[in-house]
């Protein structure tokens, strides 16, 4: 495949060369533990997550100096004394030396982002949505300028995944990362299955205990997932990918009848997210699937993340940790503020390794991306006619009764690509 090139300007050269010949934290004898004053942007589920976790740090040289927030009428459990309504109190305060964005909103916080680190300030985020669809923006940002830019929260939620890839797996060829990245999901199918829930009960009491957004959409989708599918990609594969590149399809649709299905096959249903390399590409996708009970990701339940890493050499390392909440998530932000204490920054070796004094045109990754292929899937639908969308080559099952239908088929991978961002009624898993 041909790819266009950007020449590196004598800085980027500089800066490439030094994150792949003298590593990612401080040289020998630099390693000060400084401390930090944070000026700290958010305060909902993650935020208050971080200030509980650090003000029980007990060697952490590291304070909150303002919270910056947009709602003036939210009661909260600080004085309100810590807080702060415009951005640029913490902003053109030279005291902050380290900027945490916690926000929703993924436009602002590229915004606050972007400016911090143009200033030289390093910055800790939570945010895989802003990260996912800017991030060649921030790679390019963090060449020209030496400060650090970490993002662990945004990944497995308590799992140290992105430190892991970046550190142990920085020159080892892998062969793919699959897991379970949404503990709203994983929590709502844990439920549905052990509690006998249907999908709209599981779906509030996941609300209710603080693992699910008022609007859920972006976790039931698979959304979120994919979201953390590209950060990991870029890290473990060197290929940066955006977020429309990837095939998502998610739980919303599915139905206490799924449930007991794969029930009745040994089977349970899980939100799986993974890359796998095929010879010289990559199958990339997000999809509810039938996963043996005995397995690591079938053993994975309620809010907790998992993720396997196989590669060439190691083989297969398993991960596990809690996915969502307020304190597992807020623990892996307090670990990036610790490793910017020691000017940790992340090496992205695998990236660097494919500049030789040009850029590559990021853009073209996506045609790395293998689509020709088939997939069996089980697909509950509704109306018949929802599946003329499909490219339906072989039907090896099918069922039909009065209140419930369902094929199982192999289907042309690139036509599911059509289901996206179309309201439907099918529930669709892949089958092993």
């Amino acid at each position: 495949m041909g790819r266009s090139t950007q020449k590196l300007s004598q800085e980027q050269k500089n800066s490439a060369q030094e994150g792949l010949s003298a590593g990612t934290t401080a040289k020998a004898g630099e390693c000060n533990n400084r401390k930090l004053n944070i000026g700290l942007f958010g305060f909902g589920c993650v935020g208050q997550g971080l200030y509980d976790v650090l003000n029980h740090s007990q060697s952490l040289k590291a304070e909150i100096g303002k919270i910056c927030v947009k709602d003036r009428n939210k009661t909260r459990s600080i004085h309100q004394s810590n807080f702060t309504f415009e951005q640029d109190d913490i902003l053109s305060e030279k005291k902050h030396d380290l900027i945490v964005e916690l926000i929703d909103d993924a436009d602002a916080a590229q915004a606050l982002v972007t400016g911090s680190l143009r200033k030289g300030r390093s910055v800790v985020s939570a945010n895989k949505k802003m990260i996912a669809e800017n991030f060649e923006h921030f790679f390019r940002l963090l060449l020209e300028k030496r400060t650090s830019f970490l993002y662990e929260a945004a990944c497995g939620g308590s799992i140290p995944i992105i430190r892991t890839l970046e550190e142990y797996y920085d020159n080892e060829l892998l062969r793919s990362i699959r897991g379970i990245l949404n503990g709203s999901s994983n929590y709502v199918l844990t439920k549905m299955e052990l509690d006998n829930l249907s999908y709209a009960d599981a779906l509030k009491q996941a609300q209710l205990s603080g693992f699910a957004e008022s609007d859920p959409y972006l976790d039931v989708s698979g959304t979120d997932s994919k979201y953390k599918l590209c950060i990991l990609t870029a890290h473990a594969f060197g290929l940066i990918l955006r977020p429309s590149d990837i095939l998502n399809l998610g739980i919303q649709n599915i139905s206490e009848f799924d449930i007991e299905y794969a029930r009745q096959r040994n089977k349970r249903i899980r939100l799986i997210a993974g890359i796998e390399r095929s010879g010289e590409e990559y199958i990339v996708k997000v999809l509810p699937k039938f996963v043996s009970r005995t397995e690591s990701l079938g053993t994975t339940d309620y809010e907790f993340n998992c993720i396997e890493v196989e590669g060439v050499y190691s083989d297969r390392q398993f991960f596990s940790g809690k996915g969502a909440g307020s304190h597992p998530t807020g623990s892996a932000v307090l670990s990036d503020i610790s490793a910017i204490t020691y000017d940790y920054k992340y090496g992205y070796r695998k990236l660097k390794k494919r500049i030789n004094g040009h850029f590559p045109d990021f853009s073209k990754d996506a045609d790395f991306i293998d689509k020709e292929f088939n997939l069996r899937l089980y697909i509950r639908y509704q109306n018949k006619s929802e599946l003329e969308k499909l490219d339906i080559n072989k039907v090896v099952e099918e069922y039909s009764s009065q209140s419930e239908e369902y094929i199982i088929a192999d289907v042309g991978f690139t036509s599911l690509f059509k289901l996206l961002g179309e309201p439907n009624a099918l529930f669709i898993c892949e089958d092993e």
